[in-house]
């Protein structure tokens, strides 16, 4: 009885802790609260990608081939994924959506990593998505070089990085949308 009096206030603590990391929604909830918050957003503000950072020739998939460089003038909605991806594959049906209602506003550059041309165009065309997608023909930087995937950057036209989000996510929800037309206006 002494060790509970002693230690309750470790005790709650724990069970708080274990229940927060137990529950998914309350963590996805928590997690993209965080992410999409503006403080994030202007912490991330600092982060510069100058031009040499974003000089990748890129293939065209969908689209015609460029350099990425060349995508500057709008926000960027840059993405590295591939069809062996589920995270991925899972995502992809959310930036579709996001295209379709932010092309006028965004650029986008979705960058096949790891994946065969024949993948790529097999799985654009069985699920019917328009989104410009290219697989990279020169090296990334490392500054951009993504270490999970999917990695998706919003680029100012500046090269700020307005966000990065190193998994899964829905970008057709209302909180990103408002973000976006924060951040082109």
């Amino acid at each position: 009885m002494n060790f509970l009096k002693k230690n309750i206030i470790y005790i709650i603590l724990i069970v708080v802790l274990s229940a927060f990391a137990l529950i998914k929604p309350l963590r996805d909830f928590v997690s993209e609260q965080i992410a999409m918050s503006p403080t994030v957003a202007k912490i991330n503000n600092e982060t510069m990608l100058p031009d040499d950072v974003l000089n990748i020739d890129l293939k065209g998939i969908n689209t015609s081939s460029t350099n990425l460089k060349n995508l500057r003038g709008k926000v960027l909605f840059l993405n590295f994924w591939g069809t062996w991806c589920p995270p991925c594959r899972t995502e992809w049906p959310t930036i579709e959506k996001l295209y379709q209602l932010k092309k006028d506003k965004l650029e986008f550059a979705l960058i096949a990593m790891q994946d065969q041309e024949e993948d790529v165009k097999k799985f654009l065309k069985e699920n019917n998505y328009t989104a410009p997608v290219y697989i990279a023909e020169s090296p990334l930087d490392p500054k951009i070089l993504p270490t999970v995937f999917p990695t998706t950057y919003l680029i100012a036209k500046d090269g700020r990085i307005l966000k990065k989000e190193d998994s899964s996510m829905d970008w057709s929800k209302d909180s990103v949308l408002e973000f976006i037309d924060q951040v082109t206006k």
